[in-house]
């Protein structure tokens, strides 16, 4: 007797709204958990797509923060047991955790055209699509100052970041080898071109963590991107690195004296937004992936934050701050004059590497 086929996950899918339309309608989805990294960001986009998507469809988003990391969405998807159901994860945790099956795949030809029509997969440029889904936002990790505490010759290489003797004071870091072991490489002297073929030794890994040697003891490692603006507003450290909408923000919408480095930027991906396997909401959370993914709604984060949206058609939309009428088009990351040093990071290096140089920089941390 043959074995029936187990079903393919559009038929999955088709056969969930299927479950959802005859339960009744008071236990039918009416919300979904959406998990993202708090603040600014956050609020960001509240405001671009969250509210949209619940006007349009009448699902209601409950909104949680996280710092990032897989563990929480592995526990869920292991026990069958899932409260979370789109989690906006960094690109290399979404291939790995495409890899591991705890998140649903979402097919590039499910997603909405572009704004005039073209195929998703026209829309999205090269090396912006994992298998489990695209990332949708351009972000940088950069370094900023504060004209309050530092006075005189500012810096404005990535390697005045790491010069204490030019410029003496404590240093915010994110908890994390992810950008770190980056600048440490570019602040020691390697091409930009040839940062992660460096990476790929161990000489080169054991060179990056030397070069955060020459700086450990004055930096103050953070978590949350909601900390290095107030460290710096504080005067707590004298630069920090920092995600660059961060920065941006507490500039317009709080007039604080910062000022971003761009120099060794580190250009990233935010995304996929990644639906949690199991979840039985799966119809909804699929319907907000969908609605997150359009033109329009990417484009309308960078009203709220100096995000690029990823999708080309979607860059000719980037316009004014909803605020403050800033022309937010040179304050991208992938503004060109921002993009004249700028490292690409490599977010299938990491997704390949990245529970090594975890347990290496913990090791280093407490070393």
């Amino acid at each position: 007797m043959q074995e029936p086929h187990p079903p393919s996950s559009a038929n999955a899918r088709q056969l969930a709204a299927l479950l959802l339309a005859l339960l009744p309608g008071s236990l039918a989805a009416e919300s979904i958990t959406v998990v993202s990294w708090g603040g600014s960001y956050a609020r960001a986009c509240v405001e671009a797509y969250h509210k949209a998507f619940t006007a349009e469809t009448g699902i209601e988003v409950l909104l949680e923060d996280y710092n990032g990391g897989l563990a929480q969405v592995r526990a869920q998807a292991d026990a069958g047991a899932v409260h979370w159901d789109v989690v906006d994860l960094e690109m290399p945790d979404g291939k790995l955790a495409c890899d591991e099956g705890i998140i649903e795949p979402v097919e590039l030809a499910e997603l909405p055209p572009g704004l005039n029509g073209e195929a998703p997969a026209e829309d999205y440029p090269p090396g912006v699509v994992s298998e489990c889904g695209p990332g949708m936002l351009f972000y940088s990790t950069i370094y900023a100052y504060s004209t309050q505490y530092l006075k005189g010759e500012p810096p404005a290489t990535i390697e005045d970041f790491f010069d204490l003797e030019k410029f003496p004071g404590r240093r915010g870091m994110r908890r994390s080898p992810l950008a770190n072991l980056e600048f440490a490489l570019l602040a020691d002297g390697v091409p930009l071109e040839q940062v992660y073929d460096v990476l790929d030794t161990d000489a080169g890994v054991e060179r990056a963590f030397h070069k955060l040697d020459s700086i450990k003891d004055e930096v103050v490692w953070w978590e949350a991107g909601a900390q290095p603006p107030q460290m710096l507003a504080d005067g707590e450290v004298l630069m920090s690195t920092a995600y660059n909408g961060r920065i941006f923000n507490a500039q317009v919408l709080e007039k604080q004296p910062f000022i971003i480095v761009w120099d060794g930027q580190v250009l990233d991906l935010g995304g996929p937004l990644a639906i949690v396997a199991g979840t039985p909401r799966l119809e909804a959370a699929l319907r907000f992936v969908r609605f997150a993914n359009r033109p329009t709604s990417i484009a309308n984060v960078a009203k709220y934050i100096s995000y690029s949206p990823s999708r080309r058609s979607a860059v000719g939309l980037v316009n004014k701050h909803w605020e403050t009428g800033i022309d937010m088009t040179p304050h991208m990351p992938t503004a060109p004059e921002n993009l004249k040093r700028a490292l690409q990071s490599d977010w299938r290096w990491w997704s390949d590497n990245r529970d090594e140089m975890n347990e290496r920089f913990s090791a280093w941390l407490v070393r």
